[in-house]
């Protein structure tokens, strides 16, 4: 006998509000225009154009052909975690490797928060910073971050967001979306109000470190009475072009990355064998290409941002790290006498129109800009950018 499903699908209260990214939806919206025949170009993805290093896949391959296909340790292989620890001067049971820097942020903040827990986060932000806080059942706590002030969050802006509950503080420098570097003395600015509070640990997310157009600061290294409360978050994914290697890392205290480690252990256990000895040999590997690659992209970012302040209704700040650039769009609103009423009629239109796929600033926190990504060919940069120049002359005509 066949019995009929009676039960109606209710999803965890964690899950209200939760959907795929407006990144990833737009991306796959593209994705569909191109299937459709159109001819589309997407600048709305963080992944750079670079092959993987060719000695990255050598080591990966080597490792394969010698057996290096088990488990790995939870908290990842000793060879790697001490490779990591070594930059920084920690020790092995300060790091976890993890499969992505994402997967050290979801362990951080399930690991430590509970409900009615509170994290700072400066906007802009990437958009997971937020939903990960959702999932742990715990509050974001926003802090926008204006062009006119870089982007950055200031001393005071931070001390007013501070209450009983914050658990956390979340910093990415350089950043993602607005590519906003912190200074050693911002940091140490920053640090000299955390030393108030000493129930807030601080996430510093230093994924873009090797695509600094200038100076580069570690918070944890230029705050070293917090170190005991600093989570450091790096991986391979930008720098070395291996995002589908899925290795990033955290260092921090021994109690935390404990807990962390304990939970991966429930989630996803060690991080893969192969991926793992390809970040090995990434790490241990001749830097001077990370300084060609980031060389490459200065020049890039130059040209696009050139490009877009000669758009009207556009105005963009030269972004000191990463690889985005993200304009304010707000000459275009109907704020002032434009004809979108948001930063998403205007990606939406821009798509329809000039087959350019962008990212409203409303997905990183910040309404009123867009996102556009310069980790693309030469090719791709230059059309997309012609593309949206001939239409936003044609609108503004």
């Amino acid at each position: 006998m066949q019995l009929e499903a009676t039960g109606k699908f209710q999803p965890a209260t964690r899950m209200d509000g939760l959907a795929l990214s407006e990144i990833v939806q737009i991306s796959e919206r593209a994705a569909e225009l191109r299937a459709e025949g159109r001819d589309i170009v997407a600048l709305s993805t963080g992944e750079p154009d670079f092959p993987t290093p060719p000695y990255v896949i050598t080591a990966a391959r080597d490792a394969a052909l010698a057996g290096q296909t088990r488990y790995t340790p939870t908290a990842g292989t000793a060879m790697l975690r001490d490779a990591i620890a070594h930059r920084v001067g920690a020790a092995r049971n300060n790091v976890i490797v993890s499969t992505g820097a994402k997967q050290v942020l979801a362990n951080a903040l399930m690991a430590t928060l509970d409900p009615g827990d509170e994290v700072i986060i400066p906007a802009p932000y990437w958009t997971s910073y937020s939903d990960i806080v959702r999932l742990c059942q715990a509050r974001t706590v926003t802090v926008p971050c204006q062009m006119t002030d870089g982007f950055k969050l200031s001393p005071k802006s931070l001390e007013q967001a501070i209450t009983p509950h914050t658990r956390w503080l979340m910093l990415n420098s350089p950043s993602n979306p607005s590519g906003a570097v912190y200074s050693a003395d911002e940091f140490v600015a920053l640090a000299a109000v955390l030393e108030r509070y000493p129930d807030v640990w601080v996430i510093s997310d230093e994924i873009y470190q090797h695509l600094t157009y200038g100076e580069f600061a570690s918070f944890a290294a230029v705050a070293p009475a917090l170190k005991e409360r600093v989570l450091t978050v790096n991986g391979v994914s930008k720098a070395w072009s291996m995002t589908g290697w899925r290795i990033g890392w955290g260092i921090g205290p021994s109690a935390l990355i404990a807990a962390m480690t304990a939970v991966q252990g429930q989630f996803t256990s060690g991080a893969s064998s192969v991926s793992q000895a390809g970040a090995l040999a990434a790490i241990l590997g001749d830097r001077a290409l990370l300084a060609e690659r980031c060389a490459v992209m200065k020049g890039r970012r130059d040209y696009v941002v050139s490009a877009l302040n000669e758009m009207p209704g556009l105005q963009c700040a030269v972004p000191d790290g990463a690889f985005y650039a993200f304009p304010s769009c707000a000459g275009l609103l109907e704020d002032a006498g434009g004809p979108f009423d948001s930063d998403a009629a205007f990606c939406t239109w821009l798509l329809e129109e000039a087959g350019v796929a962008l990212v409203p600033g409303r997905a990183f926190g910040l309404p009123g800009h867009v996102r556009l990504s310069f980790a693309y060919s030469d090719t791709e940069l230059s059309d997309a950018l012609a593309r949206m120049a001939k239409a936003l002359r044609g609108l503004t005509r």
